[in-house]
């Protein structure tokens, strides 16, 4: 099979093709040994409460008793079912509906993750992350008080950026030797294009995880008068038990 596009008509390319391009995507590890891990995207009632979901992490059966974080509900699975069939167990980037008792719908919103008891996922007020600064609106600075809205896995949610950590300059990250860094850049404000760590406040309980852990439940955008204006990933969440840092 030809892969490639003929000189005569593309003389300028001399790159991939795009299956190859397509073949050397690397796709994000799902671990189906992992913690139960599925944000919720819609639910339902059919007889029972049913969730709609993808399974981000670890392997559901019926019969298992799970949480609905963040507000810790004990549920059981009784039924799941995957492209509208009756299925016993599925496991991890399977979109699935999971029929659960112990909960009623009004107590289940979209966001909230169905979870496993012995490793729940966490639920933070705030977070720290790293930002990608893409495009602010006309006039806008981007500093601590900025508001937008915040995006990661099912969750939307209003946020507030409280404190500008540090600066990351790119171009010297790969430094590596310690004696020639420099001291941490907190700065005031950032431009576009900046890439900044800063903590992140929501008004509600979120349940998130850091970006090196679950990357699909820590990486996010942030969109104002629905533009995206920056990109980023969760890099630390309070200690387990707390949900803010400590002053």
């Amino acid at each position: 099979m030809k892969t490639r596009m003929d000189k005569s008509i593309c003389s300028w390319w001399d790159g991939p093709c795009l299956f190859e391009v397509l073949d050397r995507i690397e796709v994000p590890l799902r671990d189906p040994k992992g913690p139960f891990r599925m944000p919720i995207i819609d639910k339902f009632k059919d007889m029972g409460t049913v969730v709609m979901g993808k399974i981000e992490s670890g392997t559901i059966r019926e019969g298992d008793s799970l949480l609905v974080m963040p507000n810790k509900h004990n549920v059981k699975v009784i039924g799941i079912s995957l492209d509208e069939h009756k299925v016993r167990y599925a496991g991890p980037a399977e979109n699935v509906r999971v029929k659960l008792s112990g909960i009623e719908e009004e107590d289940i919103m979209s966001g909230f993750v169905l979870s496993s008891v012995a490793n729940p996922v966490g639920a933070v007020f705030e977070f720290n992350a790293q930002l990608q600064i893409l495009e602010l609106l006309d006039n806008a600075i981007f500093t601590a008080g900025y508001k937008a809205v915040l995006h990661i896995h099912s969750v939307v949610e209003e946020c507030e950026i409280v404190d500008l950590i540090e600066e990351i300059d790119m171009k010297k990250k790969k430094e590596t030797d310690p004696k020639k860094k420099k001291p941490k850049r907190k700065p005031l404000f950032v431009k576009n294009g900046a890439v900044v760590v800063c903590r992140v406040q929501v008004n509600n309980l979120i349940c998130i995880e850091n970006f090196s852990d679950f990357p699909q439940l820590g990486r996010f955008t942030l969109r104002t008068e629905g533009r995206t204006v920056a990109v980023g990933k969760v890099v630390a969440v309070p200690p387990a038990g707390s949900p803010t840092f400590s002053a």
